[in-house]
């Protein structure tokens, strides 16, 4: 049986600000449970004659923020058990109150009391209108990247040094460096204290306690809001609008489906080269494309780009079980055949052959790969690369006897294929890069002379050249 918790809220300032109904509650109380001591009001409410029993010792024994709250509220439900009680929190108790939160979610039986949030006392201090949009988050649980960086952001829980840096370096991700944020402390009271300082300063020459607060104004400069994904959907919106583009226009899934297969190429070329610079700009072009399929689908009605991404993120839960569930895998051979299995359980189908799925549209060695590694699924293979070999070489006489039948060379490639795949190598990915060297050999010869000017043992000559120079 519990005899019910009353929740006091203290508001943000001191004993003036304090209800009538409030004080009139804990001056009745023969022992108010506490949160926290370190709020101004509490002094004066003691001065009163108002006894307090405050959980601070449990914030020093404790590792983690939740472990505290947890406790806190094991605490106040075993003591409603034997009498009805009083418990004080900062502020409004269902303003950033964590305790507060556990005790509504457990059942408990809880009545509330006054209490101004800090955040009217916040808003007065910052001369600033809510009405806007501001977010309110918690610094020792701070995600920035569901900040949205156009609105009135607010963070509090900035109680010492360490944590100000660890917000710092998380907000600069977001923001610029020479950002101007400000430190509120205890907002609302006589001892009211606003800095106004860079954010990359912002845990140098600031100081915070636990009535700080972290104000970040809204950004406004393009350059940073470029790097946001809204930005890039608002400006691919606007392109295929009505005052927009005549080309973004026009364009379909089916006009589109080339431009895709560049971009994804030249994306491949940039990874081989290890250029980063061009890889950034290769994966702006992929995405570039992905937005206008995505927009295209939200123009005819079907589909936005919040589908393609709510999708893509089911699906990497669902297939990941062992990341997000109770499955355990050894290694990532073991991953794989689980993906494989689930894809089949999502599909629902039950397949006409145990190669489908294999795409036609892929390139050659790609495409042999795949079947094969499908093949091998149900036991087509060799028992071990020596059988591989053996077929590769069979192959090759059969292509010596024909060596202007299609189709033998085309055996000699798939066997080639089936060779790498038991090292675990990428025949097609190990084409292309022999085609950059070669292209990159080939010009330096160029480089050195008039090909129509050179014989064969000279090009060969610079060619062993090139190779030294580790081209």
């Amino acid at each position: 049986m519990s005899y019910g918790i009353t929740v006091v809220g203290l508001g943000s300032g001191e004993l003036d600000q304090l209800p009538l109904g409030v004080y009139r509650h804990l001056k009745q109380q023969p022992l108010v449970w506490l949160r926290t001591k370190e709020h101004p009001v509490v002094s004066e409410l003691e001065a009163e004659g108002v006894t307090f029993e405050s959980f601070d010792a449990i914030y020093e024994a404790s590792d983690t923020f939740e472990d505290v709250y947890r406790q806190i509220v094991e605490t106040l439900l075993e003591k409603s058990e034997e009498l009805a009680i009083t418990y004080a929190v900062p502020g409004h108790p269902f303003v950033a109150e964590r305790t507060v939160e556990l005790l509504v979610e457990q059942g408990a039986d809880v009545t509330f009391l006054g209490g101004q949030s800090f955040l009217d006392a916040m808003f007065q201090a910052l001369r600033i209108d809510p009405i806007n949009g501001f977010q309110l988050l918690d610094a020792t649980a701070l995600d920035v990247e569901r900040i949205q960086v156009t609105q009135h952001v607010l963070i509090g829980q900035v109680y010492d040094g360490f944590v100000a840096g660890d917000v710092k370096v998380q907000l600069m991700e977001r923001y610029p460096d020479e950002h101007i944020v400000k430190l509120v402390t205890a907002a609302g009271t006589k001892h009211e204290r606003v800095s106004e300082i860079p954010l990359y300063e912002m845990d140098r020459v600031a100081e915070v306690d636990n009535l700080t607060t972290l104000y970040v104004p809204p950004l406004t400069d393009e350059t940073h809001l470029a790097r946001e994904f809204s930005t890039l959907k608002h400006i691919i919106a606007t392109l295929r609008g009505p005052d927009g583009c005549p080309w973004d226009r026009k364009q379909t899934h089916e006009s589109l489906r080339k431009y895709l297969l560049e971009e994804a190429y030249e994306l491949i070329e940039a990874i081989d080269t290890e250029d980063d610079d061009a890889i950034v700009e290769e994966l702006g072009d992929v995405l570039l494309q992905v937005m206008l399929h995505a927009q295209i689908g939200a123009d005819e009605g079907y589909f936005d780009i919040r589908d393609v991404i709510g999708t893509v993120s089911e699906k990497m839960v669902r297939r990941h079980p062992h990341v997000f569930g109770d499955v355990t895998v050894d290694d990532a051979d073991e991953v794989v055949t689980n993906w494989n299995a689930i894809k089949q359980v999502e599909k629902g189908e039950k397949r006409k052959s145990q190669l489908d799925g294999v795409l036609m549209t892929q390139p050659g060695l790609m495409r042999a790969e795949q079947l094969q590694k499908k093949a091998a699924q149900v036991g087509f293979e060799w028992d071990d690369v020596q059988g591989a070999f053996e077929k590769l070489e069979e192959e090759l006489h059969e292509w010596r006897s024909q060596p202007e039948d299609e189709r033998e060379l085309g055996d000699v490639l798939f066997s080639i294929v089936n060779v790498a795949r038991y090292f675990k190598l990428n025949a097609e990915q190990a084409l292309e890069r022999t085609n950059q060297k070669f292209k990159r050999r080939f010009e330096y010869i160029e480089a050195n002379g008039s090909l129509e000017e050179m014989t064969l043992e000279e090009m060969d000559r610079l060619w062993d050249e090139a190779k030294e120079k580790g081209l």
